[in-house]
């Protein structure tokens, strides 16, 4: 089924009517308008309107509606002049509406792929016990003092362990800004989340042990406390479901297209 659409006309002839306009979207009925001559598929016309409301064809109010008719038509036109059609014999235009439909459908056939090959509960439980093996087993409190050179750090260790007091050494000498505002205290972390440098030292550490030398890192010296320790818990299967399930479809997906990489072509 078509849509003849209309441009360049005036407000009131392009509205006709509400009930006429909601009707093109949601019931697929021809509306004709003679002056452009442009037909334009209902289906065509629905699946434009939902990608430029991101809504539901029949969720679109009467002026998104009037407002998508009227680019489209717009498009055809021009699609449709004789300049196109020699621009359409183009090696480049070709190029691209390749890529374009080829893009189309391989999204099609990953879409099909992973309705049909949806991850199962086990699957997911499987997944989660395999990272919590993986995951840092324990979580870290410390403190530290950043600053530009060796000799600084080892000149802060040595004010250190005669008994400056760490805080205070930290709020006026590190460079860290977030160091120097709270102290050198850093909230709770795995040793993933930080640099691997900064992390062995933490992990060498006893809790309210302070490093003997300075530990270099990308962003200069450290002089760290370690401050306390504990177990880190693993996040609740549940609220892990939805990351688990993308990881496992997407798993599967890969698996089916190096089967594909890996197969001769039919």
């Amino acid at each position: 089924m078509t849509l003849s659409i209309r441009a360049g006309t005036t407000r009131t002839m392009r509205l006709v009517s509400v009930a006429a306009i909601i009707s093109l979207a949601i019931t697929g009925v021809a509306y004709a308008q003679s002056d452009t001559g442009v037909n334009i598929d209902q289906n065509v016309f629905n699946m434009y309107l939902e990608s430029r409301t991101q809504r539901p064809a029949d969720q679109a109010s009467p002026e998104e509606i009037e407002a998508v008719r009227n680019e489209l038509t717009d498009i055809y036109l021009l699609s449709e002049v004789p300049r196109a059609k020699e621009l359409e014999k183009s090696p480049r235009i070709q190029a691209q509406l390749e890529l374009q439909s080829r893009g189309m459908l391989a999204q099609a056939v990953a879409g099909d792929f992973l309705a049909q090959n949806q991850a199962t509960d086990a699957e997911m439980q499987a997944l989660y016990a395999e990272q919590i093996e993986l995951a840092p087993p324990m979580e870290y409190k410390a403190r530290h003092v950043l600053v530009q050179t060796q000799g600084e750090a080892i000149a802060l260790i040595a004010e250190l362990e005669g008994g400056a007091d760490f805080t205070e050494v930290a709020t006026q000498k590190s460079i860290d800004p977030s160091a120097a505002s709270n102290g050198g205290l850093m909230d709770w972390f795995t040793p993933d989340r930080m640099v691997p440098e900064f992390s062995s030292a933490v992990a060498a550490l006893s809790d309210g042990e302070m490093t003997k030398t300075p530990v270099q890192s990308q962003f200069g010296w450290h002089v760290i406390r370690r401050e306390d320790s504990r177990e880190s818990p693993p996040p609740p299967f549940e609220s892990v479901t939805d990351v688990l399930k993308q990881q496992v479809e997407q798993a599967k997906l890969r698996d089916y297209v190096d089967g594909l990489r890996n197969s001769p072509a039919e």
